[in-house]
């Protein structure tokens, strides 16, 4: 009884720093953002996108290290390393005077991203295998600390520079978030207990890195690339992606991305549930199928196609003696034309209409003039059709959510795998899993932003997840087709020469 009491102890402080710790995380996001349109800083775009995502790129490189750390020392003590250390650059951050000084600011505080290598690793010990997938699906919630940020962090800086007046009183708030970072350092190590895996048969470091050696490491990685690292990548990118793709302002663009983001949190802690009682390779099958289904649904743009349709001919050689907009007429005999169709269909943007399927219109076009001596068969007026496709923002938005929710799960069934393979290399192969997920996040909307170049369609980063998704999905049916072939040979060759196999009654 007294462990359980320690357990839930363990696991409410270390969502708390988890919270704190993402909090901190995402922190260039608002701040960056805010010392641009005010003009504090000029940097470039390609200076901000290094500012915003430097802090992610050192936290995920750094995360396999700490979780060998917190396998051999133990979370108690490493969580608090990592949140000590990480203040002391944060609370830096706030004297940056250049693009340099915040970089380096920001590549020390993005420490604080490891947070996560250190927290699995720390609740996993502390609760039986059964019941490890529903708690590392309530720590994982700490990634609500991104939400946090988003909605909180504007309204200080709002409240500290007194609305833009007193500008310079921006540096004041990475001073907060350190001591933040500190109190919960000292709140974390005086009411946690320690407790580490069982290491005593590793005695060398070689012997630490072997798991790694197991191509289940890296599979687990890839999903992982795609749940979480698409998680963070479009966390970021959707909110340009309304503007330019729905022609939205910035803060109706947020509050869509919204609808993405934040329901991650509590949707984590749901799939781990569903992973303790269903099990994590059945809820990943499900959430690789949706994110394929819901992504190659997503990859149709809004566009108008005109094409070639049907025309009209001479049924007769004559001179043309007429051309309006209703009918030709070629020595008396007259040729009726399709009204003028709408070169804008009704529902695009700005109209009201909510468009679900794609709407057609078609007209022809005189190709003849007054006077023209034409032959029998010869086009006199070319068809013209239409196809206009909305891609509405409001089922977008929906299908977008269900990516979004199954991300949110997925996150968590890739994490209640490593206990049941891994059990006492927690640390090392959760530690390079987030390496992995996190480097996703980083590279995913530089890809992202070199496929909009090369493409000049927005969709196209629903076409990488599709594939992506798809990569997964087959990765994983092979894989279980592979393990059922090793423990029933005679049962899976019987499947594939459809025949029955020995011993077997017929039907």
């Amino acid at each position: 009884m007294a462990d359980k009491g320690k357990a839930l102890t363990v696991l409410t402080l270390n969502t708390l720093a988890f919270t704190i710790c993402f909090a901190c995380w995402m922190l260039n996001g608002v701040l960056v953002t805010f010392l641009v349109e005010h003009q504090v800083f000029t940097w470039t775009e390609g200076q901000v996108g290094w500012l915003i995502g430097i802090p992610v790129l050192s936290g995920s490189l750094l995360r396999f290290p700490v979780g060998i750390l917190t396998d051999k020392y133990g979370g108690r003590i490493v969580y608090t390393c990592v949140m000590l250390l990480s203040a002391a650059p944060m609370w830096l951050l706030g004297y940056a005077g250049g693009f340099w000084g915040y970089f380096f600011a920001s590549m020390g505080f993005g420490f604080v991203g490891t947070s996560f290598a250190v927290g699995i690793a720390y609740t996993s010990v502390w609760f039986r295998r059964e019941r490890q997938g529903t708690a590392l699906g309530i720590f994982g919630a700490g990634n609500a600390g991104a939400a946090v940020t988003s909605l909180c962090a504007p309204r200080l800086l709002n409240w500290l520079t007194e609305g833009g007046e007193q500008i310079e009183q921006w540096r004041q708030l990475p001073r907060l978030y350190a001591g933040a970072l500190v109190i919960t350092a000292v709140v974390f190590v005086l009411f946690t207990h320690y407790r580490k895996t069982d290491d005593s048969h590793i005695n060398t470091f070689m012997e630490r890195l072997a798991p790694l050696r197991n191509v289940r490491v890296w599979r687990f990685g890839l999903y992982y690339f795609l749940v979480f690292g698409g998680f963070v990548s479009l966390s970021q990118w959707l909110i340009p992606y309304y503007v330019n793709a729905y022609a939205m302002s910035i803060v109706t663009a947020g509050l869509m991305a919204s609808v993405f983001s934040l329901p991650s949190g509590g949707i984590r802690a749901i799939g781990g549930w569903l992973s303790d009682h269903f099990g994590a390779r059945r809820v990943m099958f499900w959430v690789l199928t949706a994110c394929l289904l819901g992504c190659s649904l997503l990859v149709v743009p809004q566009m108008t196609i005109h094409s070639p349709g049907k025309g009209v001919m001479a049924k007769r050689p004559g001179t043309v003696s007429e051309v309006a907009p209703e009918h030709i007429a070629v020595d008396g005999t007259r040729y009726p034309l399709s009204a003028l169709g709408e070169r804008e269909p009704a529902g695009a943007y700005g109209t009201g209409d909510m468009l679900v399927l794609p709407t057609i219109s078609r007209w022809q076009e005189p190709a003849v003039k007054v006077g023209d001596k034409v032959l029998k068969k010869q086009l006199l007026a070319r068809g013209v059709t239409q196809i206009y496709f909305q891609a509405n923002v409001w089922i977008f938005t929906g299908l977008v959510f269900i990516v979004g929710f199954m991300m949110g799960i997925g996150k968590a069934a890739v994490y209640r795998y490593i206990p049941d393979y891994f059990p006492n290399d927690i640390g090392v192969v959760g530690g390079m899993v987030g390496v992995i997920g996190g480097l996703g996040g980083f590279f995913c909307p530089i890809l992202f932003g070199y496929l909009l170049e090369w493409t000049g369609v927005w969709t196209t980063c629903w076409m990488f997840f599709a594939c992506l998704s798809g990569v997964c999905l087959f990765w994983m049916l092979r894989v279980v087709r592979d393990m059922h072939q090793t423990a029933t040979p005679e049962l899976m060759r019987s499947i594939e020469r459809d025949i029955p196999p020995p011993g077997a009654k017929t039907q």
